[in-house]
């Protein structure tokens, strides 16, 4: 089984991506969606939470206050490190659950949705690292209009993440996608075709089976430029 990560900015568009992916028969593993799954109501990490930042970031339901939360962790580097020191090891457990399901369902990719791939040393189980990128501008008004943030509130999530340049310079496929959905989604297939054919190669080795020095070279798709 081959294993990418797919990994790029607050809203640089990698969820079009990785619902593509999910189109042509990639096995989805969704960062996002195991660390929604862990802080619903009855989650396992909602009492560690409670613990560490106290009731303030809790609804008088007892649910999570995810923008309370936010506003903590985005703003204090020390609450964001203790944020990931609860929820990644909860999270490095549940993929590796998932990825040894792919595996027995006999899957030839499995993608690593994950948004800090690299923040989080994830990369080193991957086969190859594909990053989505735009222009800092861009990803900052994309998420100011999806999320409904204010601009300092919108450089405070974008600050917190590597800069996008930096990951699109550490990946082996950069996938630009300031254009339409269309264009960006229209990418994928070849690219995801080169995946299953290395996947199905009795000659590749490296971390999950492939030889790195039989890779073809990386391919770079309309890259933003780094600053």
């Amino acid at each position: 089984m081959r294993v990418i990560g797919l990994t790029g900015g607050i809203a640089c568009g990698k969820s079009n991506v990785s619902e593509t992916l999910r189109t042509l028969g990639a096995f989805i593993i969704d960062g996002d969606a195991i660390a929604r799954q862990l802080t619903l109501p009855g989650g396992m990490a909602l009492a560690a939470l409670r613990e560490a930042f106290g009731d303030g970031v809790f609804a008088a339901d007892g649910s999570l206050n995810r923008r309370a939360l936010g506003a903590r962790v985005f703003a204090d580097r020390q609450a964001r490190a203790t944020l990931d020191g609860i929820m990644q090891p909860m999270i490095r457990q549940e993929i590796q659950r998932l990825m040894a399901q792919a595996r027995t369902l006999g899957a030839a990719v499995c993608v690593l949705d994950m948004p800090l791939l690299y923040e989080t040393g994830l990369e080193q189980w991957c086969d190859r690292v594909w990053c989505v990128a735009l222009p800092r501008e861009t990803q900052l008004r994309r998420l100011m209009a999806r999320d409904n943030l204010s601009r300092p509130e919108a450089e405070a999530r974008v600050n917190s993440q590597l800069p996008a340049a930096e990951k699109a310079a550490r990946a082996q496929v950069v996938i630009d996608t300031s254009g339409t959905i269309g264009y960006t989604k229209a990418m994928i297939p070849p690219l995801y075709a080169e995946e299953v054919r290395l996947a199905s190669s009795p000659d590749e080795g490296g971390p999950h089976g492939e030889s790195q020095s039989d890779h073809p070279a990386p391919k770079a798709l309309r890259p933003i430029q780094n600053p």
